[in-house]
């Protein structure tokens, strides 16, 4: 598998921004054992309800906070303690910003060196978001605004984890540019425009097409990736949508991704049809979505496009995608490199015919 570096996108391994880690019905005062930019962690819930994600081995002689069944801390039911986690093995206390509070057997000062490393987190649309950074810095964007898990009358999603793929996140992203495969993967038809809009750390998609089997009308669609993780993708229609796609990286070149997506219904609170409407979405949309998995599951690794009249600004989404893997001061670098909108050519609204009259 092809790693950051064979790509040149900069000094970090992994990227920094907003990543999906979890379902938040899978969180709970029993720690959730996650692996993730090539470290173990540990998620849980405490007493009040705060959320916690931290790497998962103690300082004192590394043990894996989360994985054990039989200690009696466990098994006493004292490995979550309010906010804090104990070590299953010497019964060490961290609080919810990785210091240690307690060392129960020793009255000595506890060392500064007794902390493990948290990350931000936050609840989103039904899932943990985690921040990662390698400068560990706090966020500097925020996830992208969802108003609709707020309202009665969007049926929410069934987040799924689609499992790992074996390829780097940038081709993944490469997807935003890429105008020439919708006909052949996805039946897009009579495209009337398609573009790419790069605004600092966002990166947009819009595209007006009909489909072969799904509307002989030309359908909007929208799609945008705030920061490198999280994809959300608005349709509009009889019954609006909002699909969301969210890549996470395991190890340099191993990803795991996540699929949803959002429904309104015809009602104020959406009822039972809407809920078989948004099912039948559900599987339509993620279908689609694993026309492309199919594909990036199979292939080689592209480490440079090759690059013909028609293709989008795969270029400019590759000096985009920089920005999160080097110093945020040098993020605006990169952005400045690409900032504006890419009209691509070889639709009904800028023909190949009309590129060659000008």
């Amino acid at each position: 598998m092809a790693k950051t570096a064979d790509y040149d996108l900069g000094e970090f391994t992994f990227p920094r921004g907003w990543f999906m880690v979890a379902r938040t019905d899978e969180v709970s005062k029993k720690p959730l054992n996650l692996r993730y930019f090539g470290q173990d962690m540990v998620l849980y819930r405490g007493d009040s309800g705060r959320l916690v994600l931290m790497d998962a081995y103690c300082p004192h002689m590394g043990t894996h906070l989360g994985k054990n069944e039989t200690s009696y801390v466990v098994m006493d039911n004292e490995h979550v303690d309010g906010d804090n986690i104990r070590c299953p093995y010497h019964g060490w206390q961290f609080g919810p910003d990785g210091n240690c509070v307690e060392i129960p057997y020793s009255p000595a000062p506890i060392p500064a060196s007794a902390c493990i490393r948290t990350y931000p987190v936050q609840e989103w649309g039904g899932s943990v978001l985690m921040w990662h950074d390698t400068e560990q810095g706090e966020p500097n964007f925020d996830p992208p605004e969802l108003p609709q898990w707020e309202d009665p009358s969007w049926v929410h999603w069934k987040i799924e984890d689609l499992g790992e793929l074996n390829q780097h996140p940038m081709e993944v992203i490469d997807n935003m540019a890429d105008k020439a495969h919708l006909a052949p993967i996805h039946g897009s038809t009579n495209m009337e425009y398609f573009e790419n809009e790069f605004n600092d750390h966002v990166i947009v998609q819009r595209l007006a097409a009909g489909h072969r089997t799904m509307s002989e009308t030309q359908m909007i669609n929208d799609t945008w990736y705030t920061g490198p993780g999280i994809l959300l993708s608005r349709i509009e229609g009889d019954y609006p949508s909002l699909m969301m796609i969210s890549n996470t990286p395991i190890e340099d070149g191993l990803i795991r991704v996540f699929y949803g997506i959002l429904v309104k219904g015809k009602n104020g609170v959406a009822n039972e049809e809407d809920q078989a409407v948004a099912n039948e979405f559900h599987d339509v949309s993620k279908a689609a979505f694993l026309q492309d998995f199919e594909v990036w599951f199979n292939k080689r690794p592209c480490l440079n496009v090759l690059q013909v009249i028609g293709d989008g600004p795969f270029g400019k989404t590759r000096i985009w995608y920089k920005q999160f893997f080097n110093p945020r001061d040098k993020a605006k670098d990169y952005q400045d490199q690409v900032n504006g909108v890419v009209v691509t050519k070889g639709t009904n609204r800028d023909n190949f015919e009309k590129t060659a009259a000008e």
